[in-house]
């Protein structure tokens, strides 16, 4: 067997045996789940939880038995899973819940793993094998989860670090998950070996350091630069908004709409409509080139859906801008409504309608749209458009462009997670990114992920948010070879749990 280990306590029938007894172990346990509740990607966020949390739990998982040891980890990916929704306040309906439990589970895995393949295994495997699994899940999760990267893909509690966050136009969000990981493999192995453990530290510090110097290279030295365009984000006047509640309602459904007055309905969403034409017109005299509303910010029935996109054709004509109006359109019949946007040029021509591919499990119940991210050319660049939402799925957002337009539409708890997950985006595949959010936080950010322009919904009664940003995307490895890292991740860690499974079994025959 190789004596070259992470840990290299004595196993006995009942697992390692602990210095300091269950004391610490079970202090360790405690440092890990208080820490996990404050990096579970939510509005706590603190970026060194995010660092220290895996730490602690793996130094309890590999100095407890299996059976008792991984439980307890369990239930604090739940108790983290539950906080989770508790501080982003979403509904918590029985879908939303259980759904969460069991993304919370395949949070616990890389611990699994960890725990039952790397005793005996050499220091590599000790070392790789948790962050490759670590990866590897959350990739697993944004493929069969209807949460995308909302929820367990702890890279946007780095979004104050730039430097380090320009890893992800290689690996996208992934890559973050993968770093955070190691450092904990790292510092289990030093904790385990703090006399041997010299090389292994002095290597992690030495990459992590090369990362930060590229990352921050990368922004000093090739910084966008070149044209740059005006952009308009608008949302509804606070006011006006306030006002088509209190015709039809708080919290109400499109189905429940078709079933009121349509003639109040219809005259209250003509008054949103104006002010939104009003404001895009605003915003073209004031040099707006671009100008997008935030999601469903237009409210029209189907009937009316003709004549209300002739009155945007002709905004954007008679200001010379290129237009995009996003809409609430509420159908007469199931499933009562669509969420769209319509982007139109500066002559009045149509030039995409796109609906909304990915709407919010347990809180929008019509379809979503094909998937496909219109892309279009134009005199300031490539625009393309997604919604809300969608933003949260990597792999919907890596499309070749210039400048992603997001109209959104959140809650306070949710309003700057959301935004920083734009930043994200735009840093992956090198566009800026401009989200404009009712009822949350309004951002505009350049390809490297700078913050060209920021507005809180709550406070103002007009949101307008002018940003000028680059008219030139930048090219980036993730848009090109996608999430190759992430695959390599997942192979690697069913490679290395074979081999194991291989090697007991030869045991067991000789």
């Amino acid at each position: 067997m190789n004596t070259d280990t992470v840990a290299p306590q004595s196993v006995t029938a009942a697992g390692p045996a602990v210095p300091g007894g269950d004391r610490w172990r079970w202090a360790w346990l405690a440092a890990g789940a208080v820490l996990w509740l404050f990096a579970a990607r939510g509005r706590f966020d603190i970026a060194l939880a995010a660092w220290l949390s895996p730490l602690f739990l793996l130094r309890f998982t590999r100095t407890s038995p299996a059976a008792t040891g991984l439980l307890p980890v369990w239930l604090a990916s739940v108790l983290a899973s539950v906080f989770w929704l508790v501080e982003t306040a979403v509904p918590m309906t029985p879908f939303v819940v259980v759904g969460i439990i069991a993304l919370g589970t395949l949070t616990v895995v890389p611990y699994v793993v960890d725990r039952l393949v790397t005793p005996g295994a050499g220091t590599v495997v000790g070392l790789l094998l948790f962050p490759a699994a670590l990866a590897a899940c959350e990739f697993a999760m944004t493929l069969i989860s209807p949460f995308g990267t909302a929820f367990g893909v702890p890279a946007g509690t780095q979004h104050g670090t730039l430097e380090l966050l320009q890893v992800v136009g290689l690996t996208g969000p992934y890559g973050v998950g993968f770093l955070l990981g190691l450092f904990a493999t790292v510092a289990n192995h030093f904790w385990a070996n703090p006399r041997r453990a010299g090389t292994v530290l002095g290597s992690f510090a030495a990459v992590l350091l090369v990362l930060l110097l590229a990352g921050g290279a990368r922004l000093a030295f090739f910084a966008p630069d070149g044209d740059r365009v005006r952009v308009a984000g608008i949302s509804p006047d606070t006011s006006i908004t306030r006002e088509l509640k209190g015709v039809i309602g708080e919290n109400v459904t499109q189905q429940e709409v078709a079933g009121q007055d349509q003639a109040a309905v219809r005259a209250a969403f003509d008054k949103v409509n104006a002010n939104m034409l009003a404001r895009s017109r605003e915003a073209g005299q004031a040099g707006a080139k671009i100008v997008m509303w935030s999601e469903q910010a237009a409210n029209v029935l189907a009937a009316d859906l003709p004549a209300f996109l002739g009155q945007v054709a002709a905004t954007a004509r008679e200001s010379r801008i290129y237009l995009q109006a996003a809409v609430n359109l509420y159908l007469p019949e199931a499933p009562y409504a669509a969420n769209r946007a319509y982007l139109f040029d500066p002559e009045g021509k149509q030039v995409w309608v796109y609906n909304k591919t990915h709407p919010v499990p347990g809180l929008e119940f019509y379809p979503g749209g094909d998937g496909v991210v219109p892309v279009a050319e134009t005199p300031y660049g490539r625009l393309a458009t997604v919604i809300c939402f969608d933003a949260d799925f990597p792999e919907l957002l890596r499309v070749d462009a210039d400048i992603m337009m997001v109209p959104a539409r959140d809650w306070p708890e949710v309003g700057a997670m959301h935004s920083q997950n734009a930043q994200l985006r735009a840093v992956e595949n090198g566009y800026a990114m401009i989200r404009q959010a009712e009822f949350g936080v309004s951002g505009a950010f350049d390809q490297q992920g700078r913050t060209l322009a920021a507005h809180d919904y709550a406070g103002a009664d007009r949101h307008i948010v002018y940003s000028d940003v680059p008219t030139g995307g930048a090219w980036t490895a993730y848009r090109v070879i996608g999430d190759t890292f992430s695959w390599l991740c997942m192979a690697g860690t069913v490679v290395a749990i074979g081999l194991a499974v291989r090697d007991r079994r030869s045991r067991r025959s000789s």
